[in-house]
C-alpha cells in the first residue's frame, strides 16, 4: 500500500468512528454552512439547528462565530437558552469558535448591554475569563500558524476574524494554543473553544479532535 492509499485507508476509517454522531450546528448567525461543510468531511451527520427541540437530536454542538451580542438576544428571543443548558446537564459536548467561545465563558471582558438594557447573555460552562474583539475589529483580521500538540506536530493554519482572547483560564481548563501569549484555544470535560475559525480551511483536525470528545 503505497502512502495516497495509506491516507485514503484512514480516512475511511476515521470517518467510520464518527458516522453515527449527529452533530448540531446553532443556525443563528456565523459560518454555519462551514461547519456543516466540515462536519461532512469528517463523516459525522451535520443537523442545521434552527429551532430549540430540534436540540433533543443532536448528539453534540457546535455554536458558530458572528456577533455574540446578536448572537445571546436569538439565543434568548427564540428560547434556545434553556434548551441548551438541558443539553449540557445531559453531557452532551459543545464546541464554540470566536463568538461561541465568548459565550460559553464565565465572565466577560467588556461585555455589552442589549436593547433593553440587560447584560450581555452567556452561560457560564467554562472557567474562563475572554475579551471581545481583543485582536481587533475586522480590518485587523490576519492568519497565523499555530502550535497545537494535541492535533499532531504539523501547525495548524488559524484565521482570527474580530477574534476574542482567553485573559484568564482556571480551574479544570486546559489550555490547548497561544499566539502572543495570549490563550486562543482550550478544553475543559466536554468544552471546547476556539478563538479561530477552523471551519474557514480545509484542516479537518479540529472537528475529528471534537468529534473525538463527543464519541468518548
Amino acid at each position: 500500500m503505497n502512502k495516497g492509499e495509506r491516507r485514503r485507508d484512514k480516512s475511511r476509517r476515521e470517518n467510520r468512528k464518527t458516522t453515527a454522531l449527529k452533530v448540531g450546528v446553532l443556525a443563528l448567525q456565523g459560518a454555519v454552512s462551514e461547519h456543516l461543510e466540515m462536519l461532512k468531511k469528517c463523516g459525522a451527520k451535520g443537523i442545521l439547528i434552527k429551532k430549540p427541540e430540534q436540540l433533543a437530536l443532536v448528539e453534540a454542538l457546535i455554536i458558530p462565530g458572528g456577533e455574540s451580542t446578536t448572537i445571546g438576544k436569538l439565543i434568548r428571543r427564540y428560547g434556545f437558552f434553556e434548551e441548551i443548558q438541558k443539553l449540557v446537564d445531559r453531557g452532551v459536548p459543545v464546541y464554540g469558535t470566536c463568538a461561541g467561545l465568548i459565550l460559553l465563558a464565565q465572565k466577560i471582558t467588556g461585555s455589552s448591554k442589549d436593547i433593553v438594557g440587560r447584560e450581555q447573555l452567556f452561560f457560564k460552562f467554562m472557567n474562563i475569563e475572554v475579551k471581545r474583539n481583543a485582536f481587533g475589529r475586522q480590518k485587523e483580521s490576519f492568519e497565523i500558524d499555530l502550535n497545537v500538540p494535541e492535533l499532531g506536530p504539523e501547525p495548524f493554519r488559524a484565521v482570527f476574524i474580530r477574534a476574542p482572547w482567553i485573559e484568564k483560564v482556571h480551574d479544570g481548563v486546559v489550555t490547548m494554543a497561544k499566539f502572543e501569549d495570549k490563550v486562543v484555544m482550550a478544553r475543559q470535560g466536554k468544552f471546547l473553544v476556539t478563538a479561530f475559525h477552523p471551519e474557514l480551511t480545509n484542516d479537518t483536525r479540529v472537528h475529528r479532535y471534537f468529534l473525538e470528545m463527543a464519541k468518548n
